[in-house]
């Protein structure tokens, strides 16, 4: 038995332990064990520095999940896109496989818990009608493996999806979801990564919240992916008392970067049924992204979305840089706050031509421009008759 297995064996996951450890009350931890079991393992146990910190709030439950039954269990509609089991097919060219049900802990605001943990929603027995559907498709050229997390299987296990997989030739891509380099590095071994590098490209997208997630230990796993070619993505959710500050996030990405790690989503919290305590506003979100536009490297800016209710697939969101566009010109702002004029050109695109400089001679005038109380001078071009 591998460290990383001894470790899930090791893991609080029952009543007694929750009372126990946790001071829950015990009709609370039952009703929480019947809604969403807990499972929280030795390693990221460990990274608890004080009671309601921003680990804890993660993965220890609390009964403010049972006042949240209002919300709907599947809110991007991933069952209603599953056309065989397994499978969720939302994007043209893509699709989601999941694989199994473990993970090496349950994320208190995870948003598939209606699955998770149950080994009869995502089944092994699935597995071959799935391939047969990926097979058939052939506009599907990017496979997500998730579940669960894909890193509880084994090597063999994996080794023998992954083998299929790339024997289905319109598949080019295979993504790795797996949050295991965050709460349980253990599982990111030189014998997983030289089984991974032999079906190349792979790619892994993990989910670090939180600096205090970077440790020795997940800053080498990550790494280890990285020196066996596997590039590494995260995906952040801001959450309410994690992660819902500026400077968290900021210092976040730049230790991500140090680790090789590329932040790549920042999410909004879904509409997930228990942890809608978890969310913040959108204005939290956008006050995020201005924190970080301008004030750090673009490489540490992840895209910040939202994954639309409904199925609706991830929808970009910007704070607003575009102060006016027209056929002639548009005005920015940046990240300082200054404002700036970009004359429009005609092109192939637009074929009728805007700012079409013939027979025209070009004027300067000075425009005020008033943006967050302050009122900023440009210049602008006129273009005026000869």
């Amino acid at each position: 038995m591998e460290t990383w297995q001894k470790l899930i064996r090791e893991s609080v996951h029952t009543v007694d332990e929750l009372v126990e450890k946790f001071n829950i009350d015990r009709k609370v931890a039952e009703d929480l064990d019947e809604f969403f079991q807990a499972r929280i393992n030795p390693y990221y146990l460990g990274l608890i520095r004080y009671p309601g910190d921003p680990i804890w709030l993660q993965c220890i439950p609390e009964k403010i999940e049972l006042d949240d039954f209002d919300a709907i269990e599947d809110p991007l509609m991933e069952d209603a896109m599953s056309p065989v089991s397994n499978i969720t097919h939302r994007y043209p060219d893509r699709a989601l496989f999941l694989v199994t049900s473990q993970c090496g802990i349950y994320c208190r605001f995870c948003t598939r818990k209606r699955k998770v943990g149950d080994y009869e929603k995502i089944s092994m027995k699935g597995l071959e009608a799935a391939f047969k559907y990926l097979e058939e498709h052939t506009e599907i050229r990017d496979v997500i493996l998730s579940g669960g997390d894909p890193l509880m299987l084994t090597d063999i296990m994996l080794e023998k999806i992954l083998k299929r997989l790339r024997k289905i030739e319109h598949i080019e891509i295979i993504r790795l979801g797996t949050r295991m380099p965050v709460v349980l590095p253990q599982r990111i071994t030189p014998n997983l990564c030289n089984m991974i590098k032999k079906y190349h490209p792979i790619y892994v997208n993990t989910h670090f919240n939180h600096p205090w997630e970077i440790t020795d230990e997940s800053s080498r796993a990550c790494e280890l992916l990285a020196d066996n070619g596997v590039p590494v993505g995260n995906q952040m959710v801001i959450m309410k008392d994690i992660n819902d500050d500026p400077a968290i996030v900021k210092e976040l990405m730049q230790k991500l970067l140090k680790i090789r790690v590329r932040p790549y989503y920042m999410y909004m919290a879904d509409e997930t049924k228990g942890a809608n305590h978890f969310r913040t506003s959108v204005e939290t979100g956008m006050k995020i992204v201005e924190a970080l536009r301008g004030h750090t490297s673009g490489l540490a800016i992840p895209h910040f979305v939202i994954d639309a209710p409904g199925g609706g697939g991830k929808i970009p969101l910007l704070p607003n840089y575009v102060l006016h566009m027209d056929e002639e010109q548009i005005i920015l702002r940046n990240y300082q706050n200054k404002v700036y004029s970009y004359k429009n050109y005609a092109d192939k695109n637009n074929p009728d031509g805007y700012n079409s400089t013939k027979g025209k001679k070009a004027k300067t005038k000075s425009v005020k421009k008033q943006t967050s109380k302050k009122k900023t001078e440009v210049l602008v071009f006129d273009e005026v008759d000869s």
